[in-house]
């Protein structure tokens, strides 16, 4: 090899490396939809990185944010668009339903029946699978201001913060798997 072809070589190394440097074993995901089959999604494979030991950090946004409305709690102080807003969306992740074939309902309660009959954990289930293996989760601080949501209308969550997109940016520039959903 030529001294100069080598010295190329050395040179992609040392970048190489200061990229894996700079990079944890962690996994960062948006999560957009607010349907049940995807969020499900995102919690399965948030759970399964946390069990191989990956930091996971969950970046809810939009849709997503109304799956972790607690149905008990409300927010005080909404204007009238605000309200709409919460009338409207899901109130809570057992109100969230498909993306496909929601059929009025039906296929919603199909697939519930279905998840319940082979043990797969409900949605509410997973959240508390997520928190227990220290699963962070960051509520979009914007998508919550345009929805009229309040932080103290979502759920009991170790950790959660409300937070803003460059938050997000900054977790998943350090993740060695960026993802959304």
């Amino acid at each position: 090899m030529t001294i100069e072809l080598e010295k190329q070589i050395q040179e992609l190394k040392n970048k190489v490396d200061r990229l894996e440097a700079g990079t944890k074993d962690q996994l960062s995901m948006v999560v957009f939809s607010g349907d049940l089959d995807k969020i499900l999604a995102a919690l399965i494979i948030a759970t399964g990185a946390a069990a191989y030991d990956m930091k996971v950090k969950l970046f809810f946004t939009f849709w997503a944010t109304a799956a972790l409305r607690d149905p008990k709690k409300s927010g005080k102080g909404k204007n009238m668009i605000e309200k709409m807003f919460g009338m409207m969306l899901p109130k809570g992740s057992r109100k969230v339903t498909l993306s496909k074939m929601h059929m009025a309902g039906m296929g919603t309660a199909m697939i519930k029946g279905i998840m319940k009959k082979h043990k797969v954990a409900s949605l509410p289930e997973m959240f508390k699978t997520a928190g227990e293996l220290g699963i962070q989760i960051n509520i979009c601080e914007m998508s919550m201001n345009l929805m009229g949501f309040k932080k103290e209308e979502m759920i009991d969550y170790p950790g959660m913060t409300v937070c803003g997109v460059a938050t997000f940016l900054s977790d998943a520039q350090e993740s060695k798997i960026q993802l959304f959903i």
